[in-house]
């Protein structure tokens, strides 16, 4: 070949935020925030470098200051490139990426509430959540919480107070799957002053984006459905640019909740195949759902994507009608130890934490503790099972359940 015959080097789609309405969803996981380094690399390389070579003279260099190229503790390249895809992803402005989904909720909350501010709470949160908002923040800081029933949008109104700066609620909430309305909430929150958080781990984008609702912040845990492959931790804050700098100066340079170059260089890698593996995950979750609820043995299942869950009809608005999510819970009819052998007979579906994986989890729940007091009846009369589908073929996670709840009952 002679130099004439050369073919220049291939065009790397950049989207930015304004591009990526352009772009299908597919495409915008794949290019979505990439940037062509010195190495020319279609994939960020993995940088392990904690220190980066200081200019000539570095007095002008601000060393609290969140720019590449300094330490990574207060910008990492991998985690840079992490931001810039979420970025993408979810129509914001900007991201911080940080060591878990646990840290990301804490960013938000160490950043931007103060003692003597108010918040109010979705009465169904992840446990972490509850934990800070019933303990360590109220305890330590002197920030007060109003847990309320968020699909009551008087109650939520009626919770607010001249001090409150923050609503925090889940899309989809974690175990009950109570859909809370996300541009109903922005309204209130916004007419009295205050932003508006969502956790958004159970719907990530493209099935739903809190933004475009008006929320001002989303929360993701990266451990979950955007990484997808159960190998690395994170979690990640998105929405403008004004909120999302002094999280990145306060708990990523401050605190030190910055993300490992090697996660966020997996997450990055796992979130490529994001929209594909939704699809699976949601189509096999419906037909789980109505399999569970028309069998005389179980005595409830939660899933948005059923006629019979509270918010189905908010759900199929709010999230477009053609998916509700991978997450379910369910109960047989019976005791704890009817659930726990049911379990203890799947074959194919995992008894485990988290969710979001290529494989099927499952985990039983008693219906003890102090957070059960303000989920549904039967939630507090039998406990629950909470799974998340995987991507296993459809028809082996319903032969595998079929199997178990006949075993479970002999």
């Amino acid at each position: 070949m002679t130099a004439s015959d050369e073919v220049a080097p291939r065009a790397v789609v950049r989207p930015d935020r304004t591009d990526a309405p352009t772009l299908g969803e597919s495409s915008l996981a794949v290019h979505g925030g990439i940037e062509l380094d010195s190495t020319r690399s279609l994939r960020t390389p993995l940088v392990m470098s904690n220190s980066f070579a200081l200019p000539d003279d570095p007095s002008e260099i601000s060393w609290s200051a969140t720019a590449p190229g300094l330490y990574t503790r207060n910008t990492g390249v991998n985690q840079l490139a992490l931001e810039r895809k979420l970025s993408a992803l979810e129509h914001g402005e900007d991201a911080v990426a940080l060591a878990s989904g646990v840290a990301a909720l804490h960013a938000v909350f160490f950043t931007h509430v103060r003692a003597g501010d108010h918040v109010v709470v979705s009465d169904v949160v992840y446990e972490a959540t509850w934990r800070l908002w019933t303990e360590l923040l109220p305890g330590r800081y002197g920030i007060e919480a109003t847990f309320v029933d968020v699909t009551d949008p008087d109650a939520v109104r009626a919770a607010i107070r001249p001090e409150t700066r923050l609503v925090c609620v889940e899309a989809i909430a974690n175990p009950t799957t109570k859909v809370a309305d996300i541009a109903l909430l922005a309204e209130i929150a916004h007419a009295a002053g205050a932003l508006l958080m969502v956790d958004s781990t159970f719907t990530p984008p493209p099935f739903y984006r809190p933004l475009d609702d008006g929320a001002d912040l989303v929360v993701h845990s990266l451990t979950k459905y955007i990484n997808g492959h159960g190998d690395a931790m994170g979690g990640a804050v998105i929405g403008r640019a004004e909120l999302i700098e002094p999280i990145k100066a306060d708990a990523m340079v401050d605190v030190g909740g910055i993300i490992s170059p090697f996660n966020a260089w997996m997450i990055t890698r796992g979130s490529v195949t994001l929209p594909l593996r939704l699809r699976q995950h949601f189509a096999s979750a419906q037909r789980v759902a109505e399999l569970l609820e028309a069998d005389p043995r179980v005595a409830f299942v939660a899933y948005p994507g059923l006629a019979s869950h509270p918010q189905h009809d908010l759900a199929r608005r709010q999230f477009g009608g053609a998916a509700y999510g991978g997450m379910m819970a369910f109960a047989l009819d019976g005791d704890p130890d009817l659930q726990n052998r049911f379990v203890s007979e799947l074959r194919l579906i995992t008894s485990g934490f988290s969710l979001g994986h290529d494989d099927s989890l499952i985990v039983h729940t008693s219906a003890d503790g102090p957070r059960t007091a303000t989920y549904p009846e039967p939630f507090r009369r039998y406990g629950h099972l909470r799974l998340s589908v995987g991507l296993e073929d459809a028809d082996d996670l319903l032969a595998d359940l079929a199997a178990a709840l006949d075993a479970a009952g002999r």
